[in-house]
């Protein structure tokens, strides 16, 4: 249990607080997000992939952050508003956290010691990394803001055979 992520729980953009053990016997695309970014456009293929592996027991986790270039400043029901509106999002949205330093979310602090970065790095760097985690709970990969969502396709495919 330790060494999964259903030891973890999370605000709902919507202020309910989600156990993750929810998502037990999942795989899971955790990604924090942000709606003034380059890589925003990112939320389109994040969707897709959402529909594309749904049925399989698939979830992506979007957990917003203001930590990088303050590329989300609004209020949770602002940011909720928005990718409904611009991208119509219904993998889910969680409150608006910290990805790095002392007020980091746990879920994210876990995620970056179970996958390091470049040269071993435990900080996110930018809003669009993305985890993958397995059926058990287990973090598998770190992919960097650049990795387009459809380019983990594959990866999250293999995890169904």
């Amino acid at each position: 249990m330790k060494d999964t992520i259903y030891q973890f729980s999370a605000t709902s953009i919507s202020g309910e607080i989600v156990n993750l053990e929810k998502y037990r016997n999942q795989v899971m695309l955790i990604v924090n997000t942000a709606s003034a970014c380059g890589f925003t456009k990112q939320y389109s293929g994040l969707e897709a992939l959402y529909q594309q592996f749904k049925a399989e027991e698939f979830a992506v986790l979007g957990f917003p952050c203001n930590q990088f270039g303050a590329q989300e400043p609004a209020s949770n029901e602002k940011i909720a508003e928005f990718c409904q509106l611009n991208y119509a999002l219904s993998f889910d949205l969680f409150a608006k956290i910290e990805v790095n330093g002392g007020d980091a979310e746990p879920l994210f602090t876990f995620l970056k010691q179970r996958a390091t970065g470049l040269l071993g790095s435990q900080n996110i760097k930018w809003n669009f990394t993305k985890f993958l985690v397995d059926q058990q709970g287990t973090v598998l990969k770190r992919y960097a803001p650049a990795t387009k969502p459809e380019a983990i396709a594959e990866d999250i495919a293999s995890l169904f055979d």
